[in-house]
């Protein structure tokens, strides 16, 4: 089963190819406190539909390059302006 990611394009500045910010919160173990971590991937995009401030859905593939392991598999919300 291949891994599915929801975050926001932080760059689509490389043909083909845009980088996602995901974000995850989570419970600290010891201080049971909420904290969000991130974390980005660079995924491929053929169309080049997805623009920086978009919401997509992205999804695990083989190796497209040395940084691409990610591909896109719909925008969800597309940004304002």
């Amino acid at each position: 089963m291949k891994k599915i990611k929801v975050g926001q394009v932080v760059s689509d500045k490389m043909m083909q190819t845009i980088v996602v910010r995901v974000e995850e919160r989570m419970l600290h173990d010891q201080y049971r406190k909420h904290i969000r971590r991130h974390a980005k991937f660079h995924a491929h995009d053929p169309q080049e539909t997805a623009g920086v401030g978009d919401i997509v859905r992205i999804e695990e593939c083989r190796p497209m390059s040395s940084m691409k392991r990610w591909r896109l598999v719909e925008v969800l919300e597309k940004a304002e302006g």
